[in-house]
């Protein structure tokens, strides 16, 4: 059973045909380039700038990065990129700039993306677009409130096979949807303790920068949280749910047309005091939407937890490391990630005409926008409500065995008090934020 990686679903949704290379042009008109600024320079962040140059009509001007030994890269395809470590330094002193990507650990995309927005930057901003319900919650209020032009990284949202899903659903391809079962058998968690030792920060390596709005700690080497393992380390990131649940889930957002749910309940055994859990089971139940049925229900599972048997009988082969199964009054369809879906049974829709769609890239729809030309398809006004979605199944992890009551207007728990904590972060003193 093999797994899609990010680099490779990065390319995929991308379209090329050709091997991946960047294009830096410096020949455009100035009143057409949009000047450009990028928080990271490697891992997803130097994919963010390769697939955001690929553009004639936008230029790397300035990066913000808080370990010195990772700007290779950068400094060799972009020599005239000016280079700093604090990302508030930069939007201090680039005056000029239109836009950012926001392309750093989670626990900072939320403190960077509003800072920028506060300074009328458009933003590009990698998923989940927050570490916390309510930071998703202000970035789409802030981002409406001042026009900005958003878009998430949830690039496979472009691509041909996610829009025949929502197709498929909007035309009825199914019936009424009853429930979804969605999966990822990624395992971004650890159920081991913090170690106590204490390692010598590298050279080049900003530890303060790093923490960010996060309590100050000892750093741990062995790539424990840089450049690495944060996504498993429940201060950091958001383990493997608030990782691909952004990318997997997306398309049954949009599909169902759901908003938030009236309940979340965990299953499995939760997170220890550091990391989030290797296995999870949280199930959502929405109000009915014109695609579903009087309410509907979406089960998530990651790590070993996979759908019950009865429901992977229905697909009638081995399911694929990730993906979503839609069980409507009509009849049932696959999704496998970054796949064509599947209609079943197969008899029944063997002369089913299937939607033919068109790709796009995601990342050249946003700086197209930005330029005035036409919109983005998945701005905070979108983004911002799906990662509340996933991030409320992340938090419902932390108490298992418990029916979780939402109410989306108040943002807020109504039958577990305790459960509201999380709901927004504390950021450490000198850090604050304007507008979180």
């Amino acid at each position: 059973m093999s797994r899609i990686s990010r680099r490779t679903a990065l390319k995929a949704a991308a379209g090329f045909a050709a091997p991946f290379v960047f294009r830096h042009f410096a020949t455009a008109s100035p009143s057409e380039t949009v000047l450009h600024a990028s928080f990271g320079a490697d891992g997803m962040a130097w994919s963010d700038i390769g697939s955001l140059t690929a553009s004639p009509n936008l230029k790397l001007v300035a990066v913000a990065e808080i370990d010195q030994g990772r700007l290779g890269k950068v400094k060799k395809q972009f020599p005239d990129c000016r280079i700093y470590s604090d990302f508030r330094e930069l939007l201090d002193k680039e005056k000029d700039l239109q836009s950012v990507n926001v392309s750093t650990p989670d626990h900072m995309h939320a403190p960077i993306g509003m800072t920028a927005m506060q300074r009328g930057l458009h933003v590009y901003g990698q998923k989940p677009l927050a570490q916390s319900i309510y930071e998703a919650r202000r970035l789409a209020e802030v981002a409406a409130e001042k026009k900005l032009i958003t878009q998430m990284g949830i690039q496979i949202h472009s691509h041909a096979e996610h829009k025949q899903v929502v197709k498929l659903i909007h035309d009825g391809a199914i019936g009424k949807v009853k429930e979804v079962h969605s999966w990822s058998g990624k395992t971004w968690g650890d159920t081991s303790p913090r170690p106590t030792k204490t390692d010598p920060v590298p050279a080049g390596l900003n530890w303060d920068l790093w923490l960010g709005v996060a309590a100050e700690r000892p750093f741990i080497g062995g790539k424990y949280y840089h450049p690495e393992n944060w996504r498993k380390r429940l201060d950091f990131g958001t383990g493997t749910f608030g990782d691909m649940g952004c990318h997997i889930l997306d398309p049954v957002f949009g599909a169902l047309g759901v908003g938030n749910p009236l309940s979340i309940r965990s299953e499995l055994p939760g997170p220890n005091d550091y990391n989030w859990s290797l296995d999870v089971q949280v199930k959502y139940v929405f109000p009915g939407t014109q695609y579903t049925t009087e309410t509907v229900g979406l089960t998530w599972y990651n790590g070993k937890a996979l759908p019950p048997k009865d429901i992977q009988e229905l697909v009638g082969r081995k399911l694929n490391d990730q993906g979503s199964i839609y069980i409507g009054t009509e009849g049932v369809m696959y999704s496998p990630y970054i796949a064509s879906p599947i209609l079943l049974p197969a008899e029944k829709y063997k002369d089913y005409k299937m939607p033919a769609m068109k790709g796009n890239d995601h990342y050249l729809q946003f700086v197209e926008a930005v330029r005035g030309n036409g919109t983005t398809s998945a701005p905070f006004s979108y983004s911002g409500p799906l990662t509340e979605m996933v991030l409320l199944g992340c938090l419902a992890t932390r108490f298992p065995k418990t029916d979780l009551k939402w109410d989306t207007k108040a943002i807020k728990f109504t039958n577990v008090e305790d459960a509201n904590r999380f709901v927004r972060k504390t950021y450490r003193k000198g850090w604050e934020v304007t507008g979180l």
